[in-house]
């Protein structure tokens, strides 16, 4: 067996032929290597629905690859192969490459192993730069470097003032507003949505028909359950998603994008982010269909406007302060908190409405938009004390678009407020009436939104409450929080202490005193 010029590893989250990786690729001296590894299901634990998006859209890319010639080694889940490092030393020692060739990878961990490995073989290790983002490489290391207290706002209108996206002649954004963030939360009437023929539909082929009994035989044991699964894998399904978007829902999921229902996991929301975190769909052109959309009558400005705005401002900031602080993120803890998570997340086994819609959505789908996401599963954990590292593991793992540049910050910073502040100015906190008035959920719960210390008490206003009171000292210097700590010291005493035994009563309950 002949050695290879360049070993070219193909991440399962850089599944894209524009990528850096085919400048100057030679069939005749370079192989294409793709791994399916135990680690990263198992070690770093990832659910059915997770593992079997990355799958199928890996062995999808390397039958695209091998349909253009490309000759290329896949090691599939079969071959039992531990970890990244070990398969890949194993095919170093095999055929021996002058250089093996990685874009930067979308979890410095990974990037570590493949570094600690050059040190042990003799190869050139080049790390490639990603150009999947809008912004350039070392652009947004750049921008923070000159500011004091950087905010993704600021990010966000850097961005559209520098790609010239939604702004007018002047250099003004177009309605006169950086965001329309305040016409963004409106919540549904009785009737609920209107949802019918809106949502694409991707059955399984016979690639990922493999790829379903490959994990039930090998990987049974992972969360969640693959019954639903119906992911766009390649890159023709991404178009097709985009294009139903554009087409069915992006009119109505500006106003309704904070919005929730009881059986509803999509609503109006895109299904592309695990097809732009897996790199099927490019951000820049999911930004030029919006833009679009809107000039033609397709989308108001405030939708154009807030799902421009995940992309353009929310997606690219938190990548760039992944990288920004990536030493740091895995020791954070700001609050100090230390609880367990509760054993309900990887069964949706509650009596609280809210959390068994949210979190049986993930077992079925691997999804959960964003308000599902911060204000119900992370927010409880929030109020919960739970140790922070341990949310970030469960978010990782049973999200199909997650991967750890997103999944960090959102988690750490955005969610938990372990950080201290680097990513939002204030924790994301808030009781069940918040969740009443975004959500059909609490009808028919046994839990009042509006109770904190009664026996029907909502345990999220329970907490919330108790956080306040726990908190209070520093909560009172932020300018956005400081009236609810106002609020909580106009209780009575009686009222005060009767919350504070129910939150102990629910704690003990749920068992996840930190060990």
């Amino acid at each position: 067996m002949t050695s290879v010029r360049n070993l070219c590893l193909i991440l399962g989250d850089q599944l894209n032929h524009d990528s850096e990786i085919w400048r100057d690729f030679d069939p005749d001296k370079d192989l294409v290597a793709f791994f399916e590894v135990e680690e990263e299901s198992i070690s770093q634990l990832s659910s059915k629905q997770r593992t079997a998006l990355f799958f199928s859209a890996m062995r999808h890319f390397a039958a695209e690859l091998s349909a253009k010639k490309y000759p290329v080694y896949y090691s599939n889940i079969a071959e039992r192969k531990v970890s990244i490092a070990s398969a890949v030393s194993a095919l170093i020692d095999q055929r021996k490459p002058e250089n093996v060739r990685v874009v930067l990878p979308g979890d410095s961990r990974i990037l570590e192993q493949l570094t600690h490995l050059s040190g042990s073989h003799e190869f050139i290790l080049n790390i490639l730069p990603d150009h999947h983002f809008v912004s350039e490489p070392g652009e947004f290391s750049q921008w923070i470097s000159r500011l004091k207290q950087p905010r993704m706002e600021y990010w966000y209108r850097y961005m559209r003032k520098k790609r010239n996206l939604l702004m007018d002649e002047e250099g003004q954004p177009l309605g006169g507003k950086w965001n329309f963030d305040h016409e963004n939360r409106k919540t549904f009437s009785r009737c609920g949505p209107e949802l019918s023929g809106m949502y694409p539909a991707f059955p399984a082929d016979e690639i990922t028909r493999g790829v379903i009994a490959d994990i039930e035989q090998y990987l049974p044991d992972l969360p969640g359950n693959l019954d639903a699964f119906s992911w766009p894998v390649c890159r023709n399904d991404a178009l097709k998603a985009l294009d139903l978007f554009i087409e069915k829902r992006i009119a109505r999921f500006g106003d309704y994008q904070d919005a929730m229902w009881t059986d509803e996991p999509f609503l109006y929301h895109s299904w592309i982010s695990s097809s732009l975190n897996l790199k099927l769909l490019n951000p820049a052109e999911v930004i030029a269909k919006t833009i679009q959309a809107y000039e033609n009558g397709k989308a108001p400005l405030n939708a154009a406007e807030g799902f421009i705005r995940q992309i353009l401002g929310w997606r690219e900031y938190v990548r760039g302060l992944y990288w920004t602080h990536r030493d740091s993120w895995g020791s954070m803890n700001g609050l100090q908190h230390n609880n367990n998570l509760p054993d309900f997340y990887w069964t949706a086994d509650t009596e609280m409405k809210c959390l068994q819609q949210s979190i049986s959505q993930v077992l079925d789908h691997g999804y959960g938009h964003h308000i599902q996401r911060l204000m119900v599963t992370g927010l409880f954990a929030l109020l919960s004390n739970v140790d922070p590292q341990q949310v970030y593991r469960w978010y990782l793992a049973m999200f199909v678009d997650a991967v750890a540049w997103v999944e960090v910050p959102n988690t750490i910073g955005m969610s938990q407020f372990a950080d201290g502040g680097i990513l939002a100015s204030k924790p994301y906190i808030a009781s069940g009436n918040y969740i009443n008035r975004m959500s059909n959920y609490c009808s028919g719960c046994p839990y009042s939104p509006s109770k904190a210390s009664d026996e029907d008490a909502c345990p999220f206003t329970t907490l919330y409450w108790a956080f306040v009171n726990d908190n209070q000292t520093w909560l009172a210097t932020n300018p956005r929080l400081a009236m609810q700590v106002k609020n909580w010291q106009r209780k009575s005493n009686e009222e005060q202490e009767a919350i504070l035994l129910k939150r102990g009563q629910l704690i003990e309950l749920l068992q996840i005193d930190s060990d």
